[in-house]
């Protein structure tokens, strides 16, 4: 039997969290995780985007602006979740902290969340735009003086400063396990979309490298927005630094059909813009552990129905099929299917039939001929 390469897109993705994984289906998602006691959390809720039942989440390039907003609230609504379970001691308040809860009548924590959320957002923005313009711009510019070269260098630029910062944070001894659990639920969703039953031995043997994760969209952002800012033109620094803030949401509504499609098409040259992306994931996933594997398989059984994946898009009863280890499940038959099936069984079983009774007649007129 030849083993099973083809894909079935489930609809369903997912996010590392602190000491476990959060996954989303349609609207609804759920977050397991490993608390400190070592039982499992799991968290269901539903989640309706900013743009929930508008048509504009039907027309391409401007859907991904909202997915990718969208992707930024539920992460943070579900890391601060996570963490909420590795939160320390309670303290004394401090001045500040007094000071704080006045500000916000009763609501620090969620002050404080939109805080961390908008300074976290501004810092990438400083980081990853900002720095990568003022680089070959003001520095590498003075010596080069092709505007087209220096969009280049800038992207360039944009994508080793993000690398270099995933170096640097993979370091972390809790960046390590969440980029662990990143492979864990990498490991899920390609173990139900190659067909295997959501086992802890299949999800092992499933591959951390996944086409729609968001370390790939995120390059794809960086690629797209060196050919963006390739083609457009302004003299003031100002402009410039201010359209490359402006331009993201258009870049990343791109990006998302982009990597949309690599997700749902095995075409060659899908596979060829998707390489990049593999490799980045080899930074930002890691081989999770069994604790690990445990914690994402019940994130997934939370939100989605594997069982009836697989009878959909594969036919295959996991309760009464078959199943031979790494290969595809046994297909149900039609009876269309069957019929032929033991058709042509019993035609080869009357040729060989056919062909033994004549080999038994030439050996009896051989017989007759020497006697």
């Amino acid at each position: 039997m030849k083993k099973h390469k083809i894909d079935h897109y489930s609809g369903i993705g997912g996010q590392a969290v602190l000491e476990g994984v959060m996954m989303r289906n349609k609207d609804m998602y759920a977050v397991a995780v490993r608390k400190p006691d070592g039982d499992i959390a799991v968290e269901i809720d539903e989640f309706h985007g900013v743009a929930y039942g508008s048509k504009l989440l039907n027309i391409p390039f401007i859907r991904g602006m909202f997915v990718f907003i969208d992707s930024l609230l539920l992460g943070i609504r579900v890391l601060t979740y996570s963490s909420s379970f590795y939160e320390e001691l309670p303290q004394k308040p401090s001045k500040f902290d007094e000071e704080l809860d006045k500000v916000s009548s009763g609501h620090e924590d969620s002050l404080l969340m939109v805080l961390t959320t908008v300074a976290s957002f501004v810092l990438a923005i400083a980081l990853f735009m900002v720095l990568p313009y003022a680089l070959s711009e003001l520095v590498i510019g003075r010596y080069i003086r092709n505007a087209s070269l220096t969009a280049i260098i800038e992207g360039v630029l944009r994508i080793l400063i993000f690398i270099i910062y995933i170096l640097i944070i993979s370091g972390m001894k809790d960046i390590k396990r969440l980029f662990r659990y990143h492979g864990a639920e990498h490991k899920c969703i390609n173990c139900i979309e190659k067909g295997k039953p959501l086992t802890p031995e299949n999800v092992k043997k499933s591959s951390r490298l996944h086409k729609r994760c968001g370390s790939s969209f995120i390059l794809f952002v960086m690629f797209v927005s060196i050919v963006v800012f390739f083609f457009i033109r302004v003299e003031s620094v100002l402009f410039k630094v201010l359209l490359r803030v402006l331009l993201i949401p258009v870049i990343s509504g791109i990006s998302y059909e982009i990597i949309r499609l690599a997700g749902r098409s095995n075409f060659i040259l899908v596979r060829i813009i998707s390489a990049p992306g593999f490799w980045l994931q080899r930074l930002t996933t890691k081989e999770p552990n069994d604790a690990m594997i445990e914690v994402a398989i019940k994130s997934v059984e939370a939100v989605f129905d594997w069982k009836q994946f697989l009878m959909d898009s594969f036919g295959y009863d996991v309760d009464g099929g078959e199943y031979n280890d790494y290969e595809a499940p046994v297909k149900k038959q039609s009876k269309r299917e069957a019929a032929i099936e033991l058709y042509e069984r019993k035609r080869e079983e009357t040729k060989e039939l056919t062909r033994e009774m004549q080999i038994r007649e030439r050996s009896r007129k051989r017989d007759e001929y020497d006697d």
